[in-house]
């Protein structure tokens, strides 16, 4: 008798507690945006954070919400972009293409090191380390953290040491700009065609000693650039981005070094010609 008394205790308070359940949900409840799933589906789930969200939930949260458009998806690229503009019926503001450029031409074969570095291999422990050892304290080390934490493959190490970027796998997600100790990545528009392939602002042919690619802020570039659009700041070249459109590849004909660039599409397509060309092109002013 006491078993029964005790069950059917136990059954009346069980049936309380779930219609009290019941009604605190309903008065609770949170309506949610059934798009919202469906946009984070069509999203690539990365989580990238380089639209400057946490992760693809919010980003679709916030696409359903009008507060972010989703061009502002950088991984997606245009397909996705218009896939979810098209499905929530809104303009996608697809936006330029960037990619991470390297602001470092100094890779083994042009640069010299004045210490070995001998340590974990990575970038950042060698920059703690005396700045890790490289002649230039500008210039890229090739440890290669950029390749590490690059989740699409798009980074992989020329045999000198510099990260060479694939430009249709980037997808600008930023990554390999933040964990890089020397702050010589960065991205930038792909319509950007003059590149300074140099980070030192330290000036005089001196520098060349160090590496035969750097820049000597001889401002030659400037005076052969259409007006204003190079000035010289801390002895380094730097573009006027409102004067993108006046771009010149004339800006670079003077350059020995090869510090500065006209590049269009690959930073580095044939990283041996390319290095080759400067050194013998250095000698041959030199």
């Amino acid at each position: 008798m006491e078993a029964a008394i005790a069950i059917g205790f136990l059954t009346v308070l069980a049936c309380c507690l779930g219609v009290i359940l019941a009604i605190a949900n309903s008065k609770l409840k949170v309506f949610e945006d059934p798009r919202i799933d469906a946009v984070q589906e069509l999203l690539p789930g990365t989580n990238c954070g380089a639209c400057g969200l946490p992760g693809c939930r919010v980003f679709a949260e916030a696409a359903v919400a009008g507060q972010i458009q989703p061009g502002d998806c950088r991984v997606g690229g245009p397909d996705t972009a218009a896939t979810v503009a098209n499905f929530l019926g809104i303009e996608a503001g697809i936006k330029e293409k960037e990619v991470a450029r390297l602001l470092c031409a100094g890779g083994t074969d042009v640069a010299i090191q004045m210490a070995h570095y001998v340590g974990y291999p990575s970038c950042q422990s060698a920059t703690a380390v005396s700045g890790g050892g490289k002649g230039c304290r500008y210039g890229c080390l090739g440890f290669g953290d950029c390749q590490m934490v690059c989740d699409f493959d798009a980074i992989v190490m020329s045999p000198t040491g510099l990260p060479v970027v694939d430009v249709d796998k980037c997808t600008a997600c930023g990554d390999c700009v933040e964990i890089c100790p020397k702050n010589i990545l960065v991205l930038l528009p792909v319509s950007q065609h003059l590149l300074v392939q140099c980070k030192s602002e330290l000036e005089g042919d001196t520098m060349l000693e160090l590496c035969k690619s750097a820049c000597t802020a001889c401002g030659k570039c400037v005076a052969d650039a259409p007006p204003g659009l190079l000035t010289m700041q801390n002895n380094l070249p730097v573009l006027n981005r409102e004067l993108i459109h006046l771009q010149a590849p004339d800006a670079i004909k003077r350059c020995a070094s090869g510090a500065i660039i006209w590049i269009d599409g690959q930073q580095f397509p044939h990283w041996k010609e390319t290095q080759a060309h400067v050194v013998q092109k250095k000698a041959s002013v030199g």
